[in-house]
C-alpha cells in the first residue's frame, strides 16, 4: 500500500469521524444567546458553527436601517464600494486572482443604484473589510454595537474589526477561510452560507494566481488589470490581501503574534499568512510553494466554485460535505475560525460582522499539520 493511498484513506477517515463524533449535517440553532461560558465550551472550543436568535433584538438598527434612513443620516457620506462586472470580488478568473474595483461614492448614490433609480454598469457591494463600520459609518454606530458583550467576555478581548455589509443580490463572496472567530449579524434580508469544516481541508483545491483588479474603462466595460509588485497600489492591495497577524499582547506586553510568525517562517514553508511573499487574506495556502510565490508574486486561492464545482478537474472535492444555512434578519451566525465558507445574499441585505482573533492553540497546529500532509 503506497503512501498516497494511505493518506487518502486517513483524510477520508478524519472527515468521517468528525461527522460521526461532533459535527451535524445542519447548523444548530439557539433560541437565545448563551452565556459566555456556554458559548466558549459548547461552540468555540469544539469549533462548531451555530445560529443564534434574539442576540441583537435590542439593536435599533433592526427597525431603522433602510434606504430612507440611510439617505437622511448618511446620504452625503463618502463610502467605499466594491464594483465588479459579475458580482465576484476577490475570486479566481482564469489564471488571475481578481479583486474588485474600489470606488468612492456618496451613500445616496450607492442606494440609488441598489433601488434601481439610476442605472450603472456593474454590481455594487459595500464589503470593505478594514473595520469599515467604525471607519466609514460612525454616524450609525449607535444603532448597533461595537462588540457583542457575551462574546467579548468569552474571548477575553474586543473585536479586531467590525465590518458593515450591504449590496446587490448578485454579489457573491467566493469560498475562503479566515483565522478569525466570526460573529455575523444579519440586520435586514438574508445571507446564505455554504460551510465546509476544517477537517475537509484535504478535499479543497488551491491554486496560485497572478493578482489583478477590475478596472472600469471609457468604453463602459471592465478590464482585468494585473497588479504590479513595484507600484504603491500593489503594496496597498497586498496589505489588504495579506493576513498580517495583528498584535496580541500578553500580560507582559509581548506581541504573541511574533512567536507565531517566527515559528512558521522558520518551519512552515508554503503557509502564506506568515511569509512576507506569501501572505494573503483568508489563509488559503494548502498547495503553495514559497519559492514559486517569491519568484512570481502569485496569490494562493481556492480554485473551485461550490455553486458549480468542476469535479472533472478537482475530483477530490466530491468527498467534501458542505453544510448550507440561511441566516435571517435578527439572527447571528457564529462562524468558527478556519471553516471554509461561501456567501450569497438577498438584495439590499444589510449585515454587521465582528472578527475576533482566534487562539493559536493545538487546533491551529493540527490544522497546519493537516495542510502539510495534503502536499505529500
Amino acid at each position: 500500500m503506497d503512501l498516497t493511498f494511505k493518506l487518502k484513506n486517513a483524510f477520508q477517515g478524519l472527515s468521517t469521524e468528525a461527522r460521526e463524533l461532533y459535527l451535524s449535517s445542519e447548523v444548530p440553532v439557539l433560541s437565545a444567546p448563551p452565556t459566555s461560558l456556554q458559548f466558549y465550551r459548547q461552540w468555540v472550543s469544539p469549533n462548531i458553527p451555530v445560529i443564534i436568535k434574539n442576540a441583537i433584538n435590542h439593536w435599533p438598527a433592526l427597525k431603522l436601517w433602510n434606504s430612507d434612513y440611510f439617505r437622511e443620516k448618511i446620504g452625503d457620506k463618502e463610502v467605499t464600494v466594491a464594483v465588479t462586472p459579475n458580482g465576484y470580488a476577490d475570486a479566481v478568473v482564469g489564471d488571475r486572482f481578481v479583486m474588485a474595483e474600489d470606488r468612492s461614492m456618496k451613500m445616496k448614490q450607492f442606494l440609488d443604484i441598489l433601488d434601481h433609480k439610476t442605472e450603472e454598469k456593474g454590481i455594487f457591494y459595500i464589503q470593505k473589510q478594514n473595520s469599515n463600520f467604525t471607519e466609514e459609518f460612525s454616524e450609525i454606530i449607535c444603532d448597533a454595537e461595537l462588540d457583542i458583550p457575551w462574546t467579548s467576555e468569552a474571548f477575553g478581548l474586543s473585536p479586531d474589526a467590525v465590518n458593515f455589509w450591504m449590496g446587490d443580490e448578485r454579489a457573491v463572496t467566493s469560498m475562503h477561510k479566515d483565522h478569525y472567530e466570526n460573529l455575523y449579524c444579519v440586520v435586514s434580508g438574508t445571507k446564505t452560507f455554504i460551510l465546509i469544516p476544517p477537517t475537509d481541508a484535504p478535499f479543497i483545491p488551491h491554486g496560485l494566481y497572478k493578482p489583478a483588479k477590475y478596472e472600469y474603462n471609457l468604453k463602459g466595460d471592465f478590464d482585468i488589470v494585473d497588479v504590479e509588485d513595484s507600484t504603491q497600489e500593489d503594496k496597498e492591495v497586498k496589505a489588504l490581501l495579506q493576513d498580517e497577524l495583528p498584535e496580541i499582547k500578553d500580560i507582559h506586553g509581548k506581541n504573541q503574534r511574533d512567536d507565531v510568525n517566527n515559528l512558521e517562517k522558520n518551519h512552515c514553508e508554503g503557509d502564506k499568512e506568515v511569509d512576507d511573499d506569501d501572505e494573503v487574506d483568508e489563509d488559503d495556502s494548502a498547495d503553495v510553494d514559497d519559492r514559486e510565490m517569491e519568484n512570481e508574486n502569485l496569490t494562493p486561492w481556492i480554485s473551485i466554485d461550490p455553486l458549480n464545482p468542476d469535479l472533472e478537474t478537482f475530483p477530490e472535492y466530491a468527498k467534501a460535505r458542505p453544510i448550507t444555512c440561511t441566516v435571517h434578519s435578527g439572527e447571528t451566525l457564529f462562524l468558527p475560525s478556519l471553516w471554509f465558507h461561501h456567501v450569497q445574499q438577498s438584495h439590499k441585505c444589510i449585515a454587521v460582522n465582528f472578527w475576533y482573533d482566534m487562539e493559536y492553540d493545538i487546533k491551529y497546529s493540527y490544522f497546519k499539520f493537516l495542510e502539510k500532509l495534503t502536499k505529500l
